[in-house]
């Protein structure tokens, strides 16, 4: 079995004394794994980062043996982020959350295109972090627990949605949530249409959100718990008031 593909690096752990497994993010046939020689090597550790856009060429006798790959970097990838650590934590959020949501070997292009334009979005500070929460929301909606916010799940009415049911993942009036609010999750504006700008408390409330969704629909029926790299992200957005 062997195919060329555009790529991205999830995730890199050593193999023997000089190899590494990687796990990639290919545009064509999704999570694929990888046995890369010399991913020890100082060349290709910085090739081997979370986020990093490469070119796979793989080979392998049989199409369920893990194969060998070799990888050529194609534009700055993450060492353009190495000055702002926050976007590179953001960059390792989503490549952990992808590596640990996605089955493996099983096509999703638009997961591929959502990551390649939330890798762009990190250079803009202003707009990212809620570019991440849409990311996790279109990975929801990818592995077929997609959020209903377009209209009230008790009434039907499209006005007033503040609430998310954490039960159904549908939205939920300020009226008919007002007697159980304490029991549902805060929908932010902004995931409603372009025109519901960010308010304060907006990026982690979405956050929240697709992590409850992430964790209770994705991960736990993996028996996994969320990657502790999104912890890591949240704890560096509250630190520095961007929650």
């Amino acid at each position: 079995m062997e195919f060329e593909d555009d790529a991205f690096v999830l995730d890199a752990r050593p193999h023997g004394e000089a190899g590494a497994i990687v796990e990639t993010l290919t545009a064509g046939h999704g999570r694929w794994a990888a046995h890369v020689a010399g991913g020890a090597s100082r060349r290709l550790k910085a090739i081997l980062q979370p986020g990093t856009r490469v070119r796979i060429a793989y080979r392998a006798r049989v199409s369920d043996q893990l194969g060998a790959a070799r990888l050529e970097a194609e534009g700055e990838g993450a060492s353009a982020l190495f000055d702002d650590p926050l976007p590179l934590a953001a960059l390792a959020s989503a490549a952990a959350v992808v590596a640990g949501a996605l089955p493996e070997r099983e096509p999703h292009p638009g997961v591929f295109l959502a990551f390649e334009a939330l890798s762009k979005a990190l250079e803009s500070p202003e707009i990212w972090p809620a570019v991440l929460v849409r990311f996790e929301m279109g990975l929801l909606a990818e592995l077929g627990f997609g959020l209903d916010l377009s209209r009230c799940a008790a009434t039907g009415t499209l006005e007033d949605l503040i609430y998310v049911s954490p039960r159904t993942g549908r939205a939920v009036s300020a009226a008919a949530g007002e007697s159980y609010k304490d029991r549902l999750l805060t929908l932010p504006p902004f995931l409603l249409g372009a025109q519901g700008g960010l308010r304060p408390g907006d990026i982690g409330a979405g956050l929240a959100l697709t992590g409850h969704f992430l964790e209770a629909s994705v991960f736990a029926a993996l028996n996994r718990p969320l990657p502790p790299a999104r912890a890591r992200l949240i704890s560096r957005l509250d630190a520095q008031a961007r929650l």
